[in-house]
Order: C-alpha cells, then sequence, then structure tokens
C-alpha cells in the first residue's frame, strides 16, 4: 500500500511573530497592563467564608504544633543517644 498524503514538518501553519507594537510598549505601560490582568484573576478566585478561613487556620496550627512537637522529641531522643554514645560529663 502506497501513502500519498503529504506529510508536514508538525507546524499547521506559517508561525506567526509578535506585533511589534506590543514590544514598544513603556515600562510603565507593561505594568499597568499587568496590574489590570493581576486584579481580573483576583476577580475570579472563589475566597473562602470566614468560618472555612478560620476552620483551615486553626488546621494549619494544629498540624505545625504537632510537627514541632515531632521534631523536638526526635532531637530529645538523638541527643540523648548521642550523649549515651559518646559520653557526657
Amino acid at each position: 500500500m502506497s501513502d500519498t498524503s503529504t506529510h508536514t514538518s508538525g507546524s499547521s501553519g506559517p508561525e506567526k511573530k509578535p506585533s511589534k507594537s506590543k514590544d514598544k510598549r513603556g515600562l510603565f505601560a507593561r505594568i499597568s497592563l499587568f496590574i489590570r490582568e493581576v486584579i481580573a484573576e483576583l476577580r475570579k478566585v472563589i475566597w473562602p467564608t470566614r468560618k472555612e478561613l478560620v476552620t483551615y487556620t486553626g488546621v494549619v496550627i494544629v498540624f505545625v504544633l504537632v510537627m514541632a512537637g515531632i521534631v523536638a522529641l526526635l532531637d530529645f531522643l538523638f541527643t540523648r543517644g548521642v550523649l549515651f554514645v559518646f559520653g557526657a560529663e
């Protein structure tokens, strides 16, 4: 069987270069555009309610305290082990 279809190099057409007018924007125009885009994205965010925020904050604080306790316990145990092995005055 012969294949009569033509093969392209993977592109669907000629590549277009970015517009020169976009490249010529000044520093303040680019900063202004960035800020406007950030504000537009922030409007899309689904913000947590006050109750959710308090709940999530509590979960994070409890988790951090538990992890700090685990690290402190391990530190204490390793310190005691090292002092036992190498001797202490």
